[in-house]
């Protein structure tokens, strides 16, 4: 394989590693809703042809430099791959979660302006039902799977010419993702080359010891591909050449268990929530998470009682659990590593896997304040966590003003509570709006998890004047009472439990609990005793 000659690029990504002579195989647990005829299986040329027949179908719908394309789909892969056919036109891509409630999507892409809505047809019947048409916002819209009237379909589009690629300055917007969106409208978050590609995939596609994929290695994945982790992830991978990339978009077993069996990875990053609906797939001597060295979680801390469970299926001598913490403007900020012996030692006390590690070295830098008066608070004592690093995106698509908020001169608010030990540790608290008057919702969260294991989740909510109220979902919608004082008599006062199953809780792309949305279905005052002012 021929060394690449040039740094990782977005629109001309896959070109980029057909020339090198990658001979790593993508395997799809469904095929791509932009070109269902290529199958299950890519190998790089084909991938880098299918993005050039994008670009030049997204270029005769009049797309070019500088324009914005919008994408909101059903979750796949090939977010990544309309992602770098914009890029390669010097468009901006901006993937937004077909999760998003309808309204929702249509704030967003008011703020957008896109020249162009790539959507599908499920998208837009879902909008309609709620009387929303998210194609007024674009110029023009490309639905990918069918027809809807006054829009564009794939065929409309085939057989246009390709322009040549593009390449935008390395601090020029180059994609937009939006964050989670668990307290309100998610922000618009604009990285460029610099941020995304050179500093986050750059960084990744090292073969660093013990994270770096290796030639043999089967790497899987399984989160919302509408998330700009998907771009980092798929560019640091493809740098590394494994022998196997497979890609599972939904979390369902019925569409997982098959994928999982057929490639069983060696390495596996997917969602927390994902990993929380397979735990119960772990157990057993034959499970397809038994080749697994590295597992990799992102997104949101990960339960103890999940990592245990994982760590014990695979077969292999020495797993490792990496898990990381970061935000959709920073990337990556701190890295955990979790072993079968470094949980073992943590039995008998609180358990948690809220200790995020250290930042990473050369790249980040933590410290906690004050939250009134920003000044710098003793080592171990709990405060507003702020981060320096040069991956920090370029801002918010209409909200500037919101953006610069969070600036105090160099240092960025994570809008996370939280301290840092005397070897620079960092111990998560609590989100700031979500902050209690006693303990942390997500310490408590994982205690309910570690003593019941009949939940298959916990949200504590706090309220403005009164004891917090922990939502808790079981696979029947029932709790044992009696089990539960029992479980949380040592733990901070609450409210008794409300009860629901896993499919009644709301939730974002990424899995996580919109809890916002969460108290409005349980009637609860909308108010927090956080500020709100770092959100």
């Amino acid at each position: 394989m021929k060394p690449l000659s040039r740094p990782l690029d977005l629109g001309t990504l896959f070109d980029d590693m057909a020339a090198r002579g990658t001979s790593t195989v993508v395997h799809l647990s469904r095929p791509l809703d932009v070109a269902p005829e290529a199958g299950w299986e890519l190998e790089i040329p084909e991938a880098a042809a299918l993005v050039r027949g994008l670009s030049g179908r997204m270029a005769r719908a009049g797309v070019g430099p500088g324009d914005r394309v919008a994408i909101a789909k059903r979750n796949h892969w090939d977010y990544v791959l309309l992602s770098c056919a914009a890029a390669r036109l010097g468009a901006v891509p901006a993937s937004l979660s077909a999760h998003l409630e309808p309204r929702v999507l249509e704030e967003l892409l008011k703020r957008l302006e896109p020249a162009l809505l790539v959507t599908d047809t499920a998208l837009l019947g879902a909008a309609a039902e709620e009387a929303c048409d998210p194609r007024v916002h674009a110029r023009r819209t490309l639905v990918v799977d069918g027809r809807a009237e006054g829009a564009l379909t794939m065929d409309d589009l085939a057989g246009a010419e390709v322009p040549p690629p593009c390449r935008p300055h390395l601090d020029a917007p180059l994609a937009i993702m939006h964050t989670s969106g668990t307290t309100g409208t998610p922000k618009l978050v604009v990285h460029s080359t610099r941020t995304i590609m050179r500093r986050l995939a750059g960084f990744e596609a090292h073969r660093w010891p013990v994270l770096g994929s290796r030639p043999d290695d089967t790497v899987v994945s399984s989160y919302s591909y509408a998330h700009g982790r998907a771009l980092a992830w798929t560019a640091s991978v493809l740098r590394l050449a494994p022998k196997t990339m497979s890609v599972i978009t939904s979390p369902d077993w019925a569409e997982a268990g098959p994928a999982l069996e057929a490639h069983r990875p060696t390495i596996l990053e997917a969602q927390p929530s994902t990993l929380g609906r397979w735990q119960r797939h772990t157990e057993g001597e034959d499970t397809p998470f038994d080749r697994v060295r590295l597992f990799v979680s992102t997104f949101d801390a990960m339960h103890p009682s999940t990592v245990r469970s994982f760590l014990n299926a695979t077969a292999h001598r020495r797993p490792v659990w990496m898990q990381g913490w970061g935000q959709s403007e920073t990337g990556p900020l701190t890295f955990r590593f979790f072993t079968r012996r470094s949980l073992e030692r943590d039995q008998g006390t609180t358990p948690t896997t809220r200790d995020l590690g250290r930042p990473v070295p050369g790249r980040t830098r933590l410290r906690a304040v004050d939250p009134e008066t920003l000044r710098p608070v003793p080592t171990g004592t709990p405060g507003l966590l702020f981060c320096r690093t040069d991956a920090l995106c370029l801002g918010y698509v209409g909200e500037e003003g919101r953006w610069r908020s969070k600036l105090v001169g160099q240092w960025w608010s994570t809008g996370d509570i939280g301290s840092i030990g005397r070897t620079g540790s960092v111990r998560l608290v609590d989100r700031e709006v979500d902050a209690l008057a006693e303990g942390g919702c997500l310490e408590i969260e994982d205690v309910v998890d570690e003593r019941l294991p009949e939940v298959l989740e916990c949200v504590v909510l706090g309220v403005p004047d009164g004891d917090p109220v922990p939502v808790v979902a079981t696979g029947s919608g029932e709790l044992d009472h009696q089990g539960w004082r029992a479980a949380v008599a040592d733990l901070p006062a609450m409210a008794d439990p409300v009860v629901l199953t896993w499919d009644e809780l709301p939730r974002t792309g990424t899995g996580k609990v919109r809890r916002g949305e969460l108290r409005d279905l349980l009637g609860l005052h909308p108010g927090t005793r956080g500020t709100g002012r770092w959100t």
